[in-house]
């Protein structure tokens, strides 16, 4: 039976995978999405929408999912708090801030010199610069607040410092500038290209290795920092560190796909709850699997409605809050 729910993510993901690869607003014969993953009819459209459409979105929503779980897993471990997220510390706030001053300031073009970027590119770049000025902002205040608390308060005063920006600019902006920032401030997994996707992949791949080679250290802060002290542990130093891995991934995710919400909070819960393992030597890998599988799940529920794709960020909530009820009437009862 415990082998059995090991392997369930994994069995789970190569399903959900299969189903976001032949399935879409576009319909395709089986035999010519075949055709096309097996490499025959290159001058085909379904070729042309199985390796430019769909494959780039599978992987984009694969990262996504495996950064976002990976993220929400650290920041419940060192801030002792199960309904730590992501999103809680700023960083998707930061990413918004620079998302906002490409589209709504900037009119979604910018030249400095002989450099042009212009569209999605600028808006991505733009994104990434406010979440990475975020997470040093974040890592140099985790040097000076020892404890967690206050470094929990000076995120949330970021995210509504930053959110109150935003709104400004928004004010101010142009119906077409605003209409495309919250077209962007809804998530999507779609229309990362090949380039893109190397970025994010360069990115996040390096981030979750640091992670997973952090299993010690995160045991040792689930009994607190003392324990973790006591056990060797350089504590200032890895809560640095995880704290900036864990912003780059949520940074480079939201730069990416936009806010989506609830992946980082649920997944590590929904990996618990599975496999009964407090042990991140094997919760950490359960928790990126569950991360992919619900990113996945979302995408396939936004295909749903016939002929039409719904933003991501709008159904991803609805895979999260039911944990977020789950955890409360759980804590209520013990």
């Amino acid at each position: 039976m415990k082998k059995t729910l090991l392997g369930f993510p994994l069995i789970l993901l190569v399903v959900l995978s299969a189903i976001v690869v032949f399935t879409g607003s576009e319909d395709l014969a089986f035999g010519d999405v075949w055709d096309a993953l097996t490499g025959h009819g290159e001058e085909t459209t379904a070729y042309f929408i199985v390796h430019h459409l769909r494959l780039p979105s599978l992987c984009t929503a694969l990262l996504a999912g495996f950064s976002l779980a990976a993220a929400g897993l650290v920041m419940q471990t060192l801030m002792g708090n199960p309904l730590a997220d992501p999103s809680l510390l700023g960083v998707n706030a930061g990413a918004g801030l620079g998302a906002a001053l490409a589209v709504l300031l900037l009119g979604s073009s910018v030249t400095i010199g002989s450099l042009s970027l212009a569209g999605h590119m600028l808006t991505v770049v733009a994104a990434a610069i406010g979440a990475i000025a975020v997470t040093a902002l974040l890592v140099a205040l985790s040097l000076r607040f020892r404890d967690n608390l206050r470094l929990l308060i000076a995120g949330v005063m970021v995210s509504f410092s930053v959110s109150s920006i935003v709104s400004i600019l928004g004010y101010f902006s142009t119906a077409e500038g605003l209409q495309t920032y919250v077209f962007w401030g809804m998530g999507s997994f779609v229309g990362t290209s090949g380039r893109s996707l190397l970025i994010f992949t360069l990115i996040a791949l390096p981030c979750l290795l640091v992670i997973m080679l952090c299993a010690h250290p995160l045991n040792g802060f689930l009994l607190g920092e003392d324990y973790a002290r006591n056990l060797g542990i350089p504590v200032r130093r890895v809560r640095t560190l995880l704290l900036l891995v864990s912003g780059l991934l949520c940074g480079v995710t939201t730069a990416f796909c936009g806010p989506i919400g609830f992946i980082g909070l649920a997944s590590p819960h929904v990996a618990r709850l599975f496999h009964r393992s407090a042990d991140h030597r094997r919760l950490i890998p359960l928790t990126i699997l569950w991360g992919g599988n619900l990113t996945l799940l979302a995408s396939v529920i936004a295909r749903l409605p016939a002929g039409t794709a719904l933003p991501v960020g709008t159904v991803t909530p609805l895979l999260g809050v039911p944990v977020v009820f789950w955890l409360m009437s759980r804590r209520q009862q013990s």
